[in-house]
């Protein structure tokens, strides 16, 4: 039986959530390593993206008036990728509202709104293996490809 949400654009009035709801992604994968991203950080980070110009949008999973996951995609711009698309860059769903198709409901949400924008596609960098199969798992069942890993340099 699937669990009745909705999902909704968020707006600037929605950034202390969603900076909330980022953190505590970072914080189920990385712990030990939360100085890096204090909480204040993310919805400082949070307030100057969300429902702004930034080429960034929240989306949020609703249910009875709660939030209870959240999507935020991103515009980037590649040769490789024909032109514009949408990069998935944080996807959470609060631990027990999980295996209940909110994750489906927002990744529809994505693809809907990556129509609409003429994105020709949608990435998301992949979580370490094996630790986070389930998650690969869950982008493989949504139609995503594996295309290869990604690096960063902080500059």
């Amino acid at each position: 039986m699937n669990f009745e949400c909705n999902v909704v654009m968020a707006d600037p009035t929605d950034s202390d959530v969603v900076g909330e709801l980022v953190y505590a992604l970072l914080f189920e994968f990385y712990a030990d390593q939360s100085h890096l991203f204090p909480l204040d950080k993310m919805k400082k980070a949070a307030a100057e993206l969300v429902g702004t110009e930034s080429g960034v949008w929240s989306f949020l999973a609703m249910s009875g008036g709660d939030v209870v996951g959240m999507i935020n995609l991103n515009e980037c711009s590649a040769v490789y990728a024909g032109g514009k698309f949408g990069e998935i860059t944080e996807l959470y769903i609060k631990p027990e509202f999980r295996s209940k198709r909110i994750g489906e409901e927002l990744i529809s949400q994505a693809k809907r709104f990556a129509r609409e924008r003429g994105w020709n596609a949608l990435e998301v960098g992949a979580p370490d293996l094996p630790r986070s199969q389930r998650t690969v798992n869950f982008y493989l069942r949504n139609g995503f490809s594996e295309i290869g890993p990604r690096l960063e340099l902080n500059v």
